[in-house]
């Protein structure tokens, strides 16, 4: 995998961003931040629950990477994502991407989290309002 892709998997909330130092002839830098919303199909949420298997997870994220990072021209895109139980308002995504340009690195972005949510080995399951989460896993 190439020094333009890294990618890191965080039990938990993810913690405040810090984007990363940018490579030089980088004119844009996109911070997309994913935070738990406070309902899902109309109730009330605690937290959502991430799974994963770290190794295929890893290499599938970095992979995805190195491949919109080369299709859209970007110079480099960061990832974070979050296992486990992430609370309601928390962060449990980040996607940093460096372009020369706002356009290529927006639409990397896109791509990215489309491809993501399809084709990668990350699981959620909803904790709501007044379901015990140890019914769930929690």
């Amino acid at each position: 995998m190439s020094a333009a892709v890294t990618v890191r998997l965080f039990e938990g909330p993810l913690a405040a961003s810090s984007t990363a130092e940018a490579p030089p002839g980088a004119g844009a830098v996109w911070v997309f931040e994913g935070r738990v919303r406070p309902e899902e199909d109309g109730r009330s949420l605690t937290a959502l629950r991430y799974e994963a298997y770290p190794p295929m997870t890893t290499r599938q994220l970095e992979a995805l990477a190195e491949e919109v990072r080369l299709a859209h021209g970007v110079f480099a895109l960061h990832v974070e994502h979050s296992t486990a139980r992430v609370p309601v308002g928390e962060v449990s995504f980040r996607l940093t991407v460096h372009s020369a340009h706002r356009k290529a690195g927006l639409a990397a972005a896109d791509a990215f989290i489309d491809r993501m949510k399809r084709d990668v080995a990350l699981w959620k399951t909803p904790l709501f309002a007044g379901e015990a989460e140890a019914a769930r896993g929690g």
